[in-house]
C-alpha cells in the first residue's frame, strides 16, 4: 500500500514537473512554473520518504532546511547581474550531487551488474565533468578567470585520449565492480579535470551555450543517477532536464549560427589579427542627454536594445520608465531581444521582467530586423556583440556568420555604454564608429535618468 502511494505521488510530481516546464516558456508564467515545479520537487521527496518507510528522515530533513536557508539567502542577497554566475554554480551543484549518489550507491553495493556498473560510471563521468565545468564556467562569469579561451599545443588530442581512457575504464569497471574500485577514483580525478580543460577552452562570448549545454549535462547525470538508484523520479526529472537544456543549447547555437561542435573546439573570443577591430576606424560621436532628448521627442518608433550592461547597472527599471513616458508622447516603443544578449539564456527577459515591462513589447531578433529601417531611433544600452556590424560584414571577425540585431540600418542608433572597452568576448564594435551612431557616455542608469528628467521638465 505505501509503494503504490509513493508510486502515485511521483506520478503527481512528474505532472507537475512537465506543467511547470511549461509554464517556464513565457515571462508571464515564469515564476508560476518555478512554484508548481518546486511543490512537484516537495511531494516527491515526501513520496520517496513514504517508500523507504521514513529511515534516516532526521538527517534528510536537517538537509532540506539548510537547503532551504542557504536557497533564500541566495534569492534575497544575489544581485540580478550575478545571476548567471549563480545558475552556472547550480549546475555545477547538480552534477556533483548525481556524483555522489552514483558513487554512494556503489559504496553501499559494489555487487552489481554490468548494465548498473556501466551506468553508475557514466554518471559519475558526466557529474564530475559538469561539477569542475560549471564552476570554471562561474569565475569567467564572475571575472576571475579570464574569458579569453585557455588552449594549448595538443588540447584536442588530450582531450581525445582522456575520452577513449574513460571509455577503456567503463569497460574494465562493468567486467569486474568489485576489483576495481581504485580505477572509479582514477574516473572521478579524470572526470574532474576533463571538466577544467573543456571550459578553460571556451571563450566568454559562447557562456551563454555553455551553461545551457552544462545544464542538460546536470540533467543527464541525474537521470543516470536515478537509474543506478532505481528511484523513477529522479529519472524522469534528470531526463526533462537534460532534454530541454539540449533544446535550449540547440537553439542558441542556430542564434548564434553556429554548431555545437564549433562552440566547443572552435576558441570563440580570441581575436584575429586582420579583424577591423584592430584597425583604425575613425572617431566617434558623442553626445550628451540634452541633445538625445531631443531626438527622442521627435522620434515616432524607438526599440530599445538591452545589454549586460543594462543588468551591471541595474538600470531595468529606469528603461521601463523612459518606455512609459516615450509611449505617452506617442511613440511606438519596442524592444529587442537577442538570444544570447546577457551572460545566460533568457537573461535580458528576466531583467526586463523584473520591471514589469509587457511582454508583447518584447521582439525577437528575427521579427525585429525586417522593420528596422522604418525605426527612427535603436537605443542600445549595453549591449556589444549581439548588434556588432563585424558579424555581417568582416569575415576575418571572430563572429562573422553570428546573427545580430541590426541597428545600424535604422535612422540613427544610441549607444549607452560606460566606455570604448570591448564587449565580453573582447571584440571591438564599428557601429560605435559609423555615421548615423552616437555615444551617450556614462552609467547607462544614471544616462536614463538624464532623459527622463529632460522629459519632465
Amino acid at each position: 500500500m505505501m509503494e503504490l502511494v509513493s508510486y502515485l505521488g511521483y506520478l503527481l510530481a512528474t505532472c507537475l514537473f512537465i506543467f511547470g516546464l511549461k509554464r517556464l516558456g513565457s515571462p508571464n508564467t515564469a515564476r508560476q512554473g518555478n512554484i508548481i515545479s518546486a511543490c512537484g520537487m516537495f511531494i516527491g521527496v515526501f513520496s520517496t520518504f513514504i517508500q523507504t518507510g521514513f529511515g534516516g528522515f532526521q538527517l534528510i530533513f536537517l538537509g532540506m532546511v539548510v537547503g532551504a536557508v542557504i536557497g533564500v539567502l541566495a534569492a534575497k542577497l544575489v544581485a540580478m547581474t550575478a545571476m548567471p554566475e549563480m545558475v552556472a554554480l547550480l549546475n555545477g551543484f547538480g552534477g556533483g550531487s548525481s556524483l555522489l549518489v552514483a558513487f554512494g550507491a556503489y559504496l553501499v553495493a559494489p555487487q552489481i551488474g554490468v548494465v548498473t556498473a556501466s551506468i553508475t560510471v557514466v554518471s559519475i563521468i558526466i557529474g564530475g565533468l559538469t561539477l569542475t565545468g560549471s564552476i570554471v564556467a562561474w569565475a569567467k562569469l564572475a571575472g576571475t578567470l579570464p574569458t579569453r579561451p585557455f588552449s594549448f599545443f595538443g588540447q584536442q588530442v588530450l582531450n581525445a585520449l582522456i575520452l577513449i581512457g574513460l571509455v577503456v575504464a567503463i569497460v574494465m569497471f562493468s567486467m569486474d565492480a568489485v576489483s576495481h574500485i581504485s580505477l572509479l577514483y582514477a574516473v572521478i580525478t579524470v572526470a574532474l579535470v576533463l571538466g577544467v580543460l573543456s571550459v578553460m577552452a571556451i571563450g566568454g562570448g559562447d557562456m551563454p551555450v555553455v551553461i545551457a549545454l552544462l545544464n542538460s549535462y546536470s540533467g543527464i547525470a541525474a537521470a543516470a543517477a536515478g537509474s543506478v538508484i532505481g528511484n523513477v523520479l529522479l529519472i524522469v526529472a534528470g531526463l526533462l532536464v537534460g532534454a530541454s537544456g539540449l533544446i535550449l543549447t540547440s537553439i542558441m547555437c542556430k542564434a548564434m549560427n553556429r554548431s555545437l561542435a564549433n562552440v566547443l573546439f572552435g576558441g570563440f573570443g580570441s581575436v584575429s589579427s586582420s579583424s577591423q577591430s584592430d584597425k583604425d576606424q575613425g572617431e566617434v560621436n558623442p553626445i550628451t542627454a540634452d541633445d538625445a532628448y531631443f531626438v527622442l521627442e521627435a522620434a515616432r518608433s524607438v526599440v530599445i536594445v538591452p545589454g549586460y550592461g543594462m543588468a551591471v547597472a541595474q538600470a531595468q527599471h529606469s528603461v521601463r520608465e523612459l518606455g512609459d513616458i516615450l509611449e505617452e508622447h506617442g511613440v511606438n516603443v519596442r524592444y529587442a531581444i537577442h538570444p544570447v544578449a546577457g551572460r545566460m539564456p533568457g537573461h535580458m527577459n528576466v531583467l526586463l521582467a523584473e520591471s514589469n515591462v509587457p511582454y508583447e513589447q518584447l521582439y525577437e531578433m528575427d521579427d525585429i530586423n525586417p522593420i528596422i529601417d522604418n525605426v527612427d531611433v535603436c537605443l542600445v544600452i549595453g549591449a556589444n556583440d549581439v548588434v556588432n556590424p563585424d558579424a555581417l560584414e568582416d569575415e576575418a571577425s571572430p563572429i562573422y556568420g553570428m546573427p545580430i540585431i541590426e541597428v545600424s540600418r535604422s535612422q540613427t542608433v544610441f549607444v549607452m555604454k560606460r566606455s570604448m572597452n570591448p564587449g565580453f568576448a573582447g571584440i571591438q564594435n564599428p557601429l560605435f564608429f559609423k555615421d548615423n551612431t552616437r555615444m551617450l557616455f556614462g552609467d547607462a542608469k544614471e544616462s536614463l535618468q538624464a532623459l527622463i528628467g529632460e522629459f519632465k521638465e
